[in-house]
C-alpha cells in the first residue's frame, strides 16, 4: 500500500500536465492544475482535464451568521450534506473535512468523488473533485494536491 502511494506521488509530480497554479475565486486561494480547462457555472469554478477523465468543481461561500466558531461551521457543512465518513482535517490552518464517495457512472464504470469542506468561521469552501475509478492512480493524489492547498485570505491584513 505505501510504495504504491509513493509512486504515485513520485509519478504525479514529474508530470507536467499538472503543474499547479496559484487560483483566486473570491477570497479563497486554491492550487489548480494550470493546463486543465476552467469554466464558471452558476458561481461555481469548474476545472476539466485536457483528457475528459476527470474534472473539480471549487465553491466559495459566506457565513450567514456572524461570530460562528470554524469547527462548528465545518461541522454544519458536514450535518447538511450527510455527516457519515468525514475525515476530519485542518486545510490552510482552518477545520476542513474529506470524504471520499465511489458510484457507478452511466458508462458502466466507477466515478470517485472526493470532497473537501472548510470553513473559517466567516467563509466557506469546497472543493469536489469527480474521477473515473479507473485512472485513480493518474488523479487521487492530484485531487488531495488541490483539495489540501486551500487558503483563505484575510482581507486587510487580520
Amino acid at each position: 500500500m505505501m510504495l504504491g502511494t509513493i509512486l504515485t506521488v513520485v509519478m504525479a509530480a514529474g508530470g507536467s500536465a499538472d503543474s499547479l497554479a496559484q487560483f483566486q475565486v473570491k477570497n479563497v486561494g486554491v492550487q489548480v492544475p494550470a493546463a486543465w480547462n476552467r469554466s464558471v457555472e452558476d458561481g461555481t469554478t469548474k476545472f476539466t482535464a485536457p483528457s475528459g477523465d476527470a474534472y473539480f468543481l471549487v465553491d466559495v461561500g459566506s457565513v450567514q451568521t456572524a461570530g460562528m466558531k470554524a469547527q462548528v461551521c465545518v461541522d454544519k457543512i458536514v450535518a447538511g450534506i450527510g455527516g457519515a465518513n468525514w475525515e476530519r482535517l485542518k486545510v490552510g490552518g482552518q477545520p476542513a473535512a474529506k470524504r471520499l464517495d465511489s458510484d457507478n457512472s452511466t458508462n458502466g464504470g466507477v466515478v470517485d468523488t472526493v470532497t473537501y469542506v472548510g470553513c473559517d468561521g466567516r467563509t466557506t469552501w469546497s472543493v469536489v473533485f469527480h474521477l473515473e475509478q479507473r485512472k485513480k492512480e493518474r488523479f487521487a493524489a492530484l485531487a488531495d494536491k488541490v483539495g489540501t492547498s486551500v487558503k483563505i485570505q484575510r482581507a486587510g491584513g487580520k
